[in-house]
């Protein structure tokens, strides 16, 4: 007995640490950290079939921009929708400034019709859209994902994290 009081006693302290930064993450999404490791998806080229639009062509030329929170430009850094507002804006299509009011305002668009530069739309926070990304092809997005892996990124929706958070995608006008 006094076994199992000592295992409860020293295990406590450690369980409390683990739960709070667990809930910090799942609660967070694009507003801060994601408990998913970076892929090396990223430092992969993608491969160009003259099927990308110029805004994902752009999207492309900021990988490796550092993920920020609440920023919106490439000297200061991007958060998820900064930098796809971001990158529209210099594509002459002006987006809300929030994942949820992207998700809002934009037309649906069929699983089976996603094209290159419609916005990919995630729950990470268990609560409706909290993530964007622009599709590339071929199953990868061009994202700012979150400030543990610290920089704009292509991901693919083959992992298992993004395939299970995957809500729907949408279209911007002029694509």
């Amino acid at each position: 007995m006094k076994t199992l009081t000592t295992f409860s006693t020293n295990t406590l302290p450690w369980f409390k640490q683990l739960i709070l930064p667990t809930a910090i993450a799942v609660l967070s999404g694009c507003a801060g950290d994601m408990d998913i490791k970076p892929e090396s998806v990223a430092p992969r080229p993608i491969v160009k079939h003259n099927v990308t639009t110029p805004a994902v062509d752009y999207a492309l030329s900021l990988q490796g921009t550092p993920y920020i929170y609440g920023k919106a430009s490439p000297e200061e850094g991007f958060d998820c929708s900064g930098f796809v507002k971001y990158v529209y804006d210099k594509n002459g299509v002006h987006l809300p400034r929030t994942v949820k009011e992207m998700s809002n305002a934009l037309t649906p668009v069929s699983n089976n019709n996603i094209h290159s530069g419609d916005l990919l739309f995630f729950n990470t926070s268990g609560n409706s859209a909290s993530h964007v990304g622009i599709y590339v092809n071929e199953s990868n997005f061009v994202h700012a994902p979150s400030s543990r892996a610290g920089k704009v990124m292509v991901s693919s929706l083959k992992n298992n994290y993004w395939r299970e958070h995957f809500i729907d995608a949408r279209r911007p006008q002029n694509n």
